[in-house]
């Protein structure tokens, strides 16, 4: 198995619970499809860089996961025809960084 990051990007019109609902799904299709999640980071909503599909912000969610062939097409296919997802990307890494935290607000003191 190979280690993989999936950053996905919600529409930023969802609500809490719908938000909640896309998390839960792309985690189970991991498990389901011969992958284990090693984490998930709710970056939260962020600015684009240039519009996506008329949105101007999107809700970052991101995967750290182990996966074969398998899982990437399924993930591909699912997130394909979601309509909640406006961008993705999937990147193959040899070893997964679990201890960072680049997105992760920071509590003032």
């Amino acid at each position: 198995m190979a280690f993989y990051e999936n950053t996905i990007i919600a529409k930023q019109d969802l609500t809490e619970k719908d938000l909640k609902i896309v998390t839960d799904k792309y985690n189970e299709i991991i498990n389901s499809s011969s992958g284990k999640v090693v984490k998930v980071e709710l970056w939260g909503l962020l600015n684009l860089a240039s519009k996506i599909k008329n949105y101007k912000k999107g809700f970052y969610i991101h995967y750290k996961f182990e996966g074969n062939n398998k899982t990437l097409q399924e993930i591909d296919k699912k997130i394909k025809v979601d309509p909640a997802i406006i961008r993705y990307l999937t990147v193959k890494y040899k070893t997964l960084d679990t201890k960072n935290e680049f997105f992760k607000k920071k509590v003032s003191k």
